[in-house]
C-alpha cells in the first residue's frame, strides 16, 4: 500500500482521522516561491469539516510547517506540514471493530492487518487525510497560477440535481474566482438549492447520496507528459484515485457523459440507517447502525481536493517534461 504520489514531485501523505496529526512531506518544489499563506488557509477552510451539509466534526485545520519552509518561502529541503487532530471521538467507533461498514475499507483493512488496523475514524484510510493533500496541493496550485495555469472544480451533480457544465472551450477565468467563494460550489445557484434541499432530506433519513465533481485547467502549454503509460490522464487518473470514495474518472466525454472533466464520488458508506454487515468475532450475520459524525454527501468538500489532486499531477508532469518550475 502507497501514500507516496509523483516522480519528479514526490508526495507522501500519513496519518490516521484520529491520531495526533496528518501531515505531508513535498519533494520538488522549487527553491525560493513565497507561500501566500492566507490564500493557503482560505484553500484549506473550503474543504474542512464543521460547515453546513457536512460533518459536525470542527477542525481548525491551520497547517504547520516544520520544514521546507525559510521566511515564508520554500527553500530547497523537502517540505513538511502537519494538520493537528483536535476535535477526535475515537470512542464512536469502537462496535465497529468487530461489526465492520459494509462499503467501507473496515473489513479488508482488518483482513490485510490482522486486526490491528486503527478503526477509529476510519484511520488512514479516512477522507481526513485530504487534509494534507490539499495543503500541499495548495501551494502547488500557487506555482502553477504564478505560470498563468488555472485549475477550478465545482459539483457537477448530486444525485439527480445537476449544475450546468464548464465550457470546454472559453476561458472563465472570472467564473473561476467566484466559484471559490460559493457555497455550494456552483455555477448554478437554483441547482445549489436543489442539491441543498436533497441532502438535507437525504441526512434526515440518515442516509447518504453521491456527486459528481468537475475540474477544468487552463493555460497548460501543449506537449506536457508522453505516450502509453506515461500519458496526463493517467497521471491525473492516478491522483484522482487516490481520493476516498472515487469511483470514476471521465475526461472530455467520457463513456458518453455529459461531464467534462470529473470525478465520481460514491455515496459514504457512514450513514445513521441500520445495514447489514458480519459479525469479526461470532463470524454471524449481524445489524449495525453506524454513530458518530459523518458527511451525508463528501462531493461537496471534495472540490478543492480534485483540484489539488489535479495540480499536482499536472506539476510533477511538467517537470518530467524539464518546464521551469518558476
Amino acid at each position: 500500500m502507497s501514500y507516496t504520489y509523483g516522480n519528479n514531485l514526490k508526495l507522501q501523505i500519513f496519518g490516521q482521522s484520529h491520531s495526533e496529526a496528518v501531515g505531508a512531506t513535498v519533494e520538488g518544489l522549487p527553491a525560493g516561491f513565497e507561500i501566500d499563506f492566507d490564500a493557503l488557509g482560505a484553500f484549506l477552510a473550503r474543504r474542512a469539516p464543521g460547515q453546513a451539509l457536512s460533518t459536525p466534526r470542527r477542525e481548525k485545520d491551520a497547517p504547520v510547517f516544520v520544514s521546507g519552509v525559510t521566511d515564508g518561502a520554500t527553500n530547497g529541503a523537502p517540505l513538511t506540514v502537519l494538520i493537528y487532530n483536535e476535535n477526535t471521538r475515537s470512542k464512536d467507533y469502537s462496535e465497529l471493530k468487530i461489526k465492520p461498514r459494509p462499503g467501507h475499507a473496515d473489513y479488508p483493512a482488518h483482513v490485510k492487518f490482522g486486526g490491528h488496523n486503527d478503526i477509529a475514524g476510519g484511520g488512514q484510510f479516512s477522507a481526513r487525510l485530504t487534509a494534507p493533500l490539499c495543503a500541499a496541493g495548495g501551494i502547488v496550485l500557487q506555482i502553477l497560477k504564478k505560470k498563468g495555469i488555472e485549475v477550478c472544480a465545482h459539483i457537477l451533480s448530486v444525485g439527480d440535481a445537476r449544475d450546468a457544465s464548464f465550457d470546454p472551450v472559453s476561458d472563465q477565468t472570472e467564473l473561476f474566482d467566484g466559484l471559490r467563494s460559493r457555497s455550494p460550489c456552483v455555477i448554478d445557484p437554483a441547482a445549489g438549492d436543489q442539491m441543498k434541499s436533497l441532502i438535507e432530506a437525504v441526512r434526515a433519513e440518515g442516509d447518504s447520496v453521491g456527486g459528481v465533481v468537475e475540474c477544468k485547467i487552463t493555460g497548460l502549454p501543449a506537449g506536457i507528459g508522453g505516450a502509453g503509460f506515461g500519458g496526463l490522464d493517467g497521471a491525473i487518473g492516478a491522483a484522482m484515485f487516490g481520493i476516498p470514495a472515487v469511483k470514476g474518472v471521465e475526461f472530455g466525454a467520457g463513456f458518453g457523459a455529459a461531464a467534462l472533466r470529473g470525478s465520481a464520488f460514491k455515496p459514504t458508506p457512514s450513514i445513521g440507517r441500520e445495514q447489514r454487515t458480519v459479525n469479526l468475532e461470532t463470524g454471524r450475520n449481524d445489524t449495525l447502525t453506524v454513530q458518530g459524525r459523518h458527511d451525508p454527501c463528501v462531493a461537496l468538500r471534495a472540490v478543492p481536493v480534485a483540484e489539488a489532486a489535479a495540480a499536482i499531477a499536472v506539476y510533477d508532469m511538467m517537470l518530467e517534461n524539464g518546464t521551469e518550475a518558476i
